[in-house]
This record gives structure tokens, sequence and C-alpha cells, in this order.
């Protein structure tokens, strides 16, 4: 038996790579989205001697990123990237920075020079847990080959536990090929990191109580709902009827609560529904459960909500009294806290007052009538087709199919009209950039919710200039025969830019027209898929049939009113009560009304 000089037996030690794959899979990893370079070509050695992992050769590192940020939202799962030394770990920090934004778990492996040359500007070296420090949830660079395992299932759990984000483990070269035992995952708790999962029963109490006595209640919702898994989603919508109270939802949180159920108010926000924000604007108790508080959904801090006493539950306790603050704070995860809130809301001996719910949905309903997302759509042959109405028709068609269908979306206009006019009853069905609104994040987001959901349709809702940031991965699409559907509102602008300019600059579009677009229908030809194209509104169903039937990767360029915008808005400065509604409202009123509502 062969014996180092320390005693220990040879025969059973590894490669550093070799443990790496080893934990990787028995941490549950089956797939990773990868670019190979010269520091990592250990582990990519490993790769090939094994089948239990499968690797995605993307095009660029933060298409890696984003793909396994589509992957881990779309399955509840930890996505898994692979990236080289130096740029190959600079190019994946924007998609782990939108990964710790939106709460992704992300587990990044970067390689790194040998250790002896880190510090000596080595070829292709980078700082990386310098680097992404501020941009991860946490990080590591492994020194031995017997620290390996352990720092991986550490990783891990550090990604998946508590508020979920991307941890990078920085893996020297000479590691990966230096020998060491394989140690398997801990079953003792984390020596350190515990987060807290249950609810303080006194809290949780006093939550519920302030929600009996409630006269006009909202419940507002965010991605940590989505992020506690199905149960909680279940338990939320137990929970929103039991209590008849409004619910309305962030970007992020969308198809925790069914878009469908009357109680629901749509988004809200910057881009939300005028019900949802006055309702938000004049509720005497606020139920927050796994939102932030964030600037695009409270506008002005000091004119947010002011009559309203506010509950917040959040599993990371840096979030609350963060923005606003609250008088009951729950630091819990949302399932679990959701599920004491409605057995201790059934227990509480107050009656709750129907005949002021019903006086407070009188008022809501009023909101309601408004419309605010209305437009019209002319539907002579040959007519230009709104973007709002493309999303309407593509929900429409797809709803209609009854097969499974996940959206991702690139940033902009095109995500704006997407949530607001795709409706989602279900949780993990819709994937977009929200807290640092990356630009395409939507296509390599949509490839990795195809390997994750193999039979799915998985459809990009995307802008004409979002979708060249990484256009590139549709030449992933073809190596992996991925079906993912790219389907373009393209109006030739860089929209939201546009918009802003028109409403706030004077109508001085500077540097937001796109002068040299590709023909899209070629470009998907050129990557071996298939191109259409909708000029007009008889044209659109036609194309987006054929798209949906379509074999493989499509593109569909659907050439969309260039003048049209986004609509409620609340401008930059303002409290999230005044709101820009569209011209289909222009008629009504004019100036700022007692609801604060600006009609343009």
């Amino acid at each position: 038996m062969a014996t180092d000089a320390g005693g220990t037996n040879t025969e059973t030690q590894l490669s550093g790579a070799e443990v790496l794959l080893r934990a990787l899979k028995d941490q549950g990893v089956e797939v990773i989205f990868g670019y190979p370079g010269g520091a990592v070509l250990p582990i990519y050695d490993a790769l090939y001697q094994q089948n239990a992992i499968r690797h995605i050769l993307v095009r660029h590192e933060q298409a890696a990123v984003h793909a396994a940020e589509g992957y881990a939202r779309s399955t509840g799962r930890v996505g898994c990237v692979l990236v080289t030394s130096g740029p190959g770990a600079t190019n994946a920090v924007t998609g782990l920075v939108d990964a710790l934004m939106d709460s992704i778990p992300i587990v990044c492996l970067t390689g790194q020079v040998p250790t002896h040359l880190i510090g000596n500007d080595a070829f292709q070296e980078a700082d990386t847990t310098g680097i992404t420090r501020p941009a991860t949830k946490h990080n590591y660079l492994v020194k031995r080959a017997e620290d390996m395992a352990r720092t991986v299932h550490e990783a891990f759990y550090v990604a998946r536990s508590g508020r979920p984000g991307p941890v990078v483990i920085d893996l020297p070269k000479d590691v990966l090929i230096g020998r060491a035992a394989y140690v398997p995952p801990a079953t003792t708790p984390h020596r350190s990191y515990r987060p807290n999962t249950t609810p303080d029963a006194t809290a949780i109490a006093r939550a519920a109580a302030l929600l009996k006595g409630a006269k006009r209640p909202v419940i507002y919702t965010g991605g940590g709902v989505i992020n506690a898994g199905a149960a909680a989603s279940d338990a939320l919508r137990r929970l929103v009827r039991a209590t008849g109270a409004p619910c309305t939802s962030t970007l992020m949180g969308l198809g925790a609560y069914p878009a469908n159920d009357p109680l629901f108010l749509g988004m809200l926000g910057m881009h939300g529904t005028y019900e949802a924000n006055l309702a938000m604007h004049a509720c005497d108790v606020m139920l927050n459960i796994g939102a932030r508080f964030d600037d695009r959904v409270t506008g002005r801090l000091n004119a947010f909500s002011p009559q309203s006493r506010k509950i917040h539950v959040d599993i990371d306790p840096s979030s609350i009294n963060k923005n606003v603050p609250v008088e009951v704070a729950i630091v819990a995860d949302a399932g679990e806290a959701i599920e004491a809130l409605l057995a201790a809301f059934e227990a509480d001996p107050q009656t709750q007052d129907r005949a002021a719910l019903a006086a407070w949905w009188q008022q809501i309903d009023g909101w309601r009538g408004k419309d605010c997302l209305r437009f019209t759509q002319p539907t002579a042959r040959g007519a230009v087709i709104k973007p709002q109405y493309a999303v309407q028709r593509l929900y429409e068609i797809t709803r209609d199919l009854g097969r499974e269908t996940f959206i991702t979306t690139e940033v902009g206009q095109h995500q704006m009209w997407a949530a607001q006019h795709f409706r989602f009853d279900a949780p993990n069905r819709w994937m977009t950039s929200g807290g640092l609104g990356t630009m395409g994040y939507g296509l390599p987001a949509g490839m990795g919710v195809q390997i994750a959901h193999p039979d799915a349709l998985v459809i990009d809702i995307a802008g004409e200039a979002s979708i060249l940031m990484n256009i590139q991965e549709m030449s992933t699409l073809a190596q992996y025969r991925l079906p993912v559907k790219v389907f373009i509102l393209n109006n030739e602008y860089m929209g939201m830019v546009r918009q802003w300019q028109e409403l706030l600059h004077g109508g001085r579009y500077s540097e937001s027209y796109s002068a040299a677009l590709p023909d899209f229908v070629k470009l998907a030809e050129s990557f071996h898929a298939k191109g259409l194209r909708a000029h007009s509104v008889d044209e659109l169903d036609d194309v987006i049939r054929a798209m949906i039937a379509a074999d493989g990767p499509v593109i569909a360029d659907i050439v969309v009113d260039q003048k049209e915008n986004v609509f409620p808005m609340i401008p930059s400065g303002a409290a999230h009560n005044e709101m820009i509604l569209g011209p289909e409202h222009e008629a009504e009123a004019a100036g700022i009304t007692d609801e604060g509502l600006v009609l343009v």
C-alpha cells in the first residue's frame, strides 16, 4: 500500500479537480454552465472522464452566470458556473451582482494562477476574491487540495441558506492538480452561519392582531416568497383568502399569487398598476413578505404609505428597517412565517371589521375602474402592432396551449409590458433581472431554464437593443438543440431611455436610436435557427403560432409602434401615488387630482 510522508494512503486520494467534481455531485449538481481556459483545464480534464455532471459550453462568461440564474430561479436549486482566471472571472462579475441583487443561489468556480504566482501579475491573474467580495454573498480562495471538499460543501450551504445569493470559489491551478482525500458533506449544523428561519411567536401574534384589526389592509409580496418554495406560494394564497386583503407584488414576486385571482391588484411600483399603488398609499396596515422596500416601489420615501402600520417579514435581518421603518419585524423564512401568521390570524379573538373591508374593496374597485393598462390596438389590415398587444396575444395563445410555459426577459420597456400583460398564476415561471436591471439577461437565462425543463416552452421577451448584448448565445442554443424562442418587441430604440428622454428631458433623444440594427431573420438563420417577422397586426398571431410550433430555436422580430410608452409611470423623485397615466386617459382630466394622479 502506497503512503505519503504523512502516512496517508495515496491510493485513496484524488486530484483537487476530481475532489471538486465529487463534491459537486454530492451537492446534487447535474449541470455546469462554463467556458474553459488554461487555469481550469484540470477541471475540464476531470469532466471529460466522468458522466454524472453535464457541461454546457456558453459563448461568454456573463451568459454562463445568467444561465445558471435561470436554472436556479426556475427549479429552486443552486446554479453552478465554471470560468477561468483573469478575464473569465471578471466577465462573470455582472452576472454575480445580478444574482446578489435578486437573491439567486449560485456557486461560481473561478480558475486562478498557481498559489506561488498570486500577487506577481502573472498571465491572466486577477484578484478575484477582492473583486468579487462586494459582488457576492461570500467568497473563498482555496489554498490546499485538502480544503477543497469542505469548501465546496460550505459554499453550497451558504448559497442556498438564509437569503440566497452567489458564492465564488477561487481555485489556483496547483490546488486543482494536488492530491487529497475526499471528505463528504458534514452531518452537523454549520459552526457559525445559522440563519433563523422560525418566526418569533410574539411578533407573529402582534402582526396577526394588526391584520385582524385593519380596516384597509394590503399584503405586499416579493421574490422572497418565490425563494421560499412552492409551499410558501400556496400558503400565501390561503392567507390572502383568509384575510380578504388585497395582494400586490413586486416585479420579482410575480407568480407567487395568481394574477387572475380577483384579490390580486397586479404589480406595484414605478410601472405598477394604479390600484396597487393607491392601495399601498391609502392602507392602514401593510404586510410586506419577502420584499425589500426598494426605491422602484416606494418612490419618494417621505411620502410612502404615510398612514400605514407596517409589518415586514424577511429572512435577511439587514433588510428590515433599512429603507422603511416598520412596527413589527419578523426575521424568518417566508413560508414558515406565512403559515404561522395564518394560524395566528385564525386564532386571534378579535372580530374582523367586514364592513370596513367591504368599503375598502369598493374604493379599490373604483381605482380598478380606471383600467390603467388600457390601450387601443387598431385592427385594420396593415395596422402597426402595439407592443402591449403583442405581449397580450403571446399570453393568450400560450395559455390556451395548456403547456408549461416559462418567460424570461431582457431589460427595458418590453420587460415592463411583459410584467403588466403576461399574467402568471404559478411561481418560478417568470425570470427577469430586477435589482440590477441587466440588459442581455433574458437569452442566457432562457437557456438555463430550457436545460432544466427540456420539454417546456421557454420564451425570452426581448428588445432589439437588449438582445444584442448576449446574442452570441444563439450559438449555444444551436449546439445543444435548445428550442428557446426569442420574441423581440422591435421599436428600433432603447425604448426606456427614449421614454425618459421624451417625458423628462424635453424630447432630446440623445444616443437612444439604434441606427444600424441587423436583419434579425437573417441573423437567426446564420445561427442555425428559424427567423420570423411580423410587420402588422394581421400577421402577429400567425408568427406567434409558427414560433411556438418550430422544433428548434426561433427569433421572432415583432415590429412595433416606435412611440409607445410604458404607463403607468412614477417619475423619478415622485411619491408612489403620483403616477403618469397614458394618452388613453387624456380626456378624463388634466393636472394633479386629489388622489395625486398626474394625467398627461
